[in-house]
């Protein structure tokens, strides 16, 4: 793409909105087109929606239309925008985010709000984020829950290098992060936790003919995929890790794929976990698990 292929020549904030809406329509669709003109505005050239509505006419300086040009590049190139901008905003936090984390999705918000509805109040809890990647449900938990200490585990160290960012620069000293395999997790001598939560890798390899290229090109493979043999991997070998580690009457919680739904309900059912509850999401798909630990 010519860099300024869709510059105006008096490169108006109006104008140049419209040029990046017209570049990326054909790529993104005209919906989110509109909405990666606003956050490109915002980011490169400090325009907030806003700003936008009652100053279409400012004139933005040529370095700037330039930046944003070279922004709408990559994305149009395929790149997905939040690595182009190396942040993504999740329940009102802006996050950094690089090809070795998930970009944190509408879905997973979802999760993080069933656990701060139930445990709204409570204080002195201990909970571990299994498979943490940006950090974006370890924190947002650590924000919500009063006096709660979080633990922000994954098995890869650059993610927890950005985890660990993001914590510190949101200010959630009670995040700690700490590398942990969620396949061969070490068996506790005593219960630790009274919340273990996960969004694991949950997309079978069947599924990936059905995909975004900007998933399938540019997001992590291995926190994504599992077998198509073997779809609850994850969630058998940290649903067996629970019944050590949660404390009686704890709370386990999963983002899951809508397809393995039936099968995640019966998994959880045969380990004895109790109240277990498949719930739907914003979509009204069948995109979480949550279960209690019996009492011992």
């Amino acid at each position: 793409m010519n860099k300024n292929r869709y510059i105006c020549r008096m490169n108006t904030v109006k104008e140049i909105r419209e040029g990046i809406v017209r570049s990326l329509t054909p790529h993104v669709g005209k919906d989110e087109a509109e909405a990666m003109a606003r956050i490109i505005l915002e980011d490169a050239a400090g325009v907030s929606r806003t700003a936008a509505i009652i100053d279409p006419g400012r004139l933005l300086e040529d370095a700037t239309v330039a930046r944003i040009s070279a922004i709408v590049g990559r994305v149009a190139d395929g790149e997905p925008l939040q690595y182009v901008l190396g942040e993504a905003v999740f329940m009102g936090m802006r996050l950094r985010v690089t090809p070795h984390t998930l970009i944190p999705r509408p879905e997973t918000a979802g999760l993080v709000d069933i656990i701060t509805d139930e445990y709204s109040g409570a204080k002195d809890l201990q909970i571990i984020d299994i498979g943490t990647g940006s950090g974006c449900i370890a924190i947002a938990l650590a924000r919500a829950l009063p006096y709660c200490a979080v633990t922000a585990a994954d098995i890869s160290s650059e993610a927890l290098a950005v985890a660990s960012y993001n914590a510190s620069a949101l200010g959630t000293s009670n995040v700690k992060c700490i590398r942990l395999d969620a396949l061969h997790l070490p068996m506790p001598a005593a219960p630790l936790y009274d919340i273990i939560v996960s969004n694991p890798p949950y997309v079978t390899v069947a599924e990936k003919a059905d995909m975004d290229r900007r998933v399938l090109d540019y997001e992590p493979g291995t926190a994504l995929f599992v077998p198509d043999d073997d779809p609850l991997r994850f969630y058998r070998a940290i649903a067996v890790y629970a019944q050590s580690a949660l404390r009686p009457g704890g709370s386990l919680y999963f983002e899951i794929n809508p397809l393995y739904a039936t099968d995640m309900e019966q998994m959880l059912r045969s380990l004895a976990f109790e109240d277990v509850d498949i719930r739907r999401d914003y979509r009204g798909k069948k995109r979480y698990a949550v279960c209690l630990c019996p009492e011992k």
